[in-house]
């Protein structure tokens, strides 16, 4: 059937993901976003109980996208649940940072180790950057020089960590998936907030769902089960990182640490995307996979 696009007189009405506490702010970009994906959408064609990933960098506006994706999915008579992925890491956010840097700092440590540039006056240089993570600030490497090896070892052993079952529960999240797609009419969906005691579960009628939109990070994820129509909301780590200043989930959006993870982020990204069905550039067009490659500066990689 031809997907129908609603009138939008009233953005506070429509429904959002589920993440506690989550400010999604949803603009006429995301309704152009939301637009462009149900023209390829209709192309496709949607099964019942089928699985839409809405995935892309942090802070690229997959939350306000889905959110408008899944109310035209409702306006064309297909009920739809979105669930937002951030639910399901294993540590709150500011634990699961505290995780990343460590794991940063012990592999970019053991990286100067093995080059053999580890010693005591680089050890006392360290310490006194670590006290405003500024160990992962690459602007130091011209002062001490030793800091491109850290910080590159570092950045391998963390790329080891993001978006792989350390990090992430995607046991539990592709066992949701699982009862949707079979056809469960009652399934617990886990809420995590920002603090260790906001921790519960809601049970949800899924009954008369016939879509499911994860809009997550990792939407395009090889651990991610089950997944449909993964569809990639394309930008850069700046992009991002200007979108989680206006947002302002947690702080220092803006530190060398968080350029680090959306840097890394991008290039799994990337690295999924020969995998998505379907790609919109920041403007909020389609655009063919060759067409990312060139956009995204390197044509040989997949």
């Amino acid at each position: 059937m031809k997907l129908l696009m609603p009138n939008f007189d009233d953005l506070s009405l429509i429904k959002t993901g589920d993440m506690p506490g989550d400010k999604v702010e949803i603009n006429e970009k995301h309704i152009k976003n939301a637009g462009t994906i149900i023209e390829k959408l209709d192309a496709i064609g949607i099964k019942s109980k089928s699985l839409i990933s809405v995935h892309g960098g942090s802070g690229v506006g997959k939350s306000e996208t889905a959110s408008i994706l899944g109310h035209i999915l409702n306006h064309n008579g297909l009920n739809t649940y979105i669930l937002s992925g951030d639910n399901y890491p294993r540590r709150i956010p500011s634990k699961n940072d505290q995780e990343r840097l460590r794991v940063f700092r012990e592999f970019a440590l053991k990286g100067l180790v093995k080059s053999g540039q580890y010693s005591k006056e680089n050890r006392d240089i360290i310490f006194d950057l670590m006290e405003n993570e500024d160990d992962l600030n690459e602007k130091n490497v011209s002062q001490y020089p030793f800091l491109e090896i850290y910080i590159e070892e570092g950045k391998k052993g963390l790329s080891k960590y993001l978006g792989t079952s350390s990090e992430i529960d995607f046991d539990e999240i592709n066992a949701i998936i699982g009862d949707f797609k079979s056809g469960k009419k009652d399934i617990y969906l886990k809420r995590m907030g920002r603090s260790d005691h906001v921790l519960w579960y809601d049970k949800v009628d899924f009954s008369d769902i016939d879509v499911l939109i994860v809009e997550w990070t990792h939407g395009n994820n090889k651990n991610l089960e089950g997944v449909d129509i993964p569809i990639l909301l394309n930008s850069t780590p700046e992009e991002t990182l200007a979108h989680r200043l206006s947002r302002s989930r947690d702080g220092k959006v803006d530190s060398p640490f968080v350029s680090i993870v959306l840097e890394l982020e991008q290039k799994k990204i990337f690295e999924q995307s020969h995998l998505a069905k379907i790609i919109v550039s920041k403007s909020g067009d389609y655009i063919p996979y060759e067409a990312y490659l060139e956009l995204m500066g390197d044509k040989n990689e997949k």
